[in-house]
């Protein structure tokens, strides 16, 4: 082992839990670590692997087991969480380079006959609702208004409004039912 005394002392100390041993080895590497991972990373990414590595160090620190001399298991341990970093970055990438190809497919692939064809359907199921139920959803999904405001409208209580408006989506989700995979598509 490649020890300097002055870390075997700092290892005792962080290993018996000591506050100043850690703060003191924060002080003596996080800005040497900051700067090595900021050869492969932004600074804020940088200061976020180097605060992991710390906070790893902290709360393992009893159970730390130090083959090499402390700093290069530090710097080991940073490159370590610098490389986990990249992939984790890398692999978002690939996700949203996928969702976007699969949103840009499906936006061409879209049928705008059977959008206004949904739109029509959805203009009448509305219109066939029952008038209290179909007064109280269209303030609500199509004025904006919350339920306190239609409520004193249409002169019932808050519970009514609900109600109504629960009532209205049930009879909409089953007179709309053979459109409802292209609401879905649409909405979310």
């Amino acid at each position: 082992m490649n020890y300097t005394i002055e870390d075997l002392s700092l290892l005792e100390a962080l290993r018996q839990g000591e506050d100043m041993a850690f703060e003191q080895l924060f002080r003596r590497y996080y800005a040497v670590l900051c700067a090595y991972a900021r050869r492969m990373l932004s600074m804020e990414d940088a200061e976020e692997v180097v605060q992991e590595v710390m906070l790893w160090l902290w709360e393992n620190r009893h159970e730390l087991v130090i083959e090499s001399s402390l700093c290069q298991y530090l710097f080991k341990m940073t490159y370590r969480k610098v490389l986990n970093h990249l992939t984790r970055q890398q692999i978002k990438t690939k996700v949203e380079a996928a969702f976007y190809e699969r949103t840009q497919s499906m936006l061409c692939e879209v049928d705008y006959g059977q959008l206004e064809e949904l739109g029509r359907r959805i203009n009448e199921a509305v219109a066939a609702l029952p008038d209290s139920y179909r007064e109280a959803f269209v303030m609500h999904r199509f004025k904006d208004l919350g339920y306190k405001e239609i409520a004193e409208v249409l002169e019932v209580s808050q519970q009514t409004v609900a109600y109504r408006i629960q009532q209205a989506l049930k009879l909409l989700r089953v007179s709309l039912k053979d459109y409802l995979p292209m609401l879905m598509w649409l909405v979310g």
